[in-house]
């Protein structure tokens, strides 16, 4: 189903709210699982930037990308995901760079990663995805 095309500014703008959302599942299964559940932070990370991109995915979809490149939700899904784990391999490295070799707790290298990774996962997704 495609709609009518939005300007790039309005889906950045939407974007951030979509990241933040995503952001705030990410970083709060991050903490869950590294603080209660006694998981190393680097696999607690993986799969809390697994389950941010699905919330990511779903609201790109509904609020943030109007227009859709590809007819197929399953190719779509796929790119998606695809831009994801280029994020998750960017998220993994800049966490264990910031918290083993910079100095800085985990979880505040969390928020400079996702600071980082926001321009590469909005950049990637609309270019593949959604224009």
């Amino acid at each position: 189903m495609r709609r009518t095309a939005a300007t790039t500014g309005g889906q950045f703008l939407r974007s951030i709210g979509a990241s933040l959302a995503a952001f705030a599942v990410d970083f709060a299964v991050l903490a869950l699982l590294t603080e209660a559940a006694r998981l190393h932070y680097l696999l607690s990370a993986g799969i809390s930037f697994l389950l941010g991109t699905t919330v990511s995915y779903v609201l790109s979809v509904l609020l943030v990308f109007p227009v859709r490149r590809h007819d197929s939700r399953l190719v779509e899904y796929a790119l998606f995901v695809l831009v994801g784990l280029v994020g998750l391999a960017l998220n993994e490295g800049l966490l264990w760079a910031l918290t083993e070799k910079v100095g800085i707790y985990y979880l505040g290298s969390k928020v400079i990663a996702a600071c980082l990774i926001f321009f590469w996962n909005f950049g990637a997704r609309k270019h593949l995805l959604f224009r």
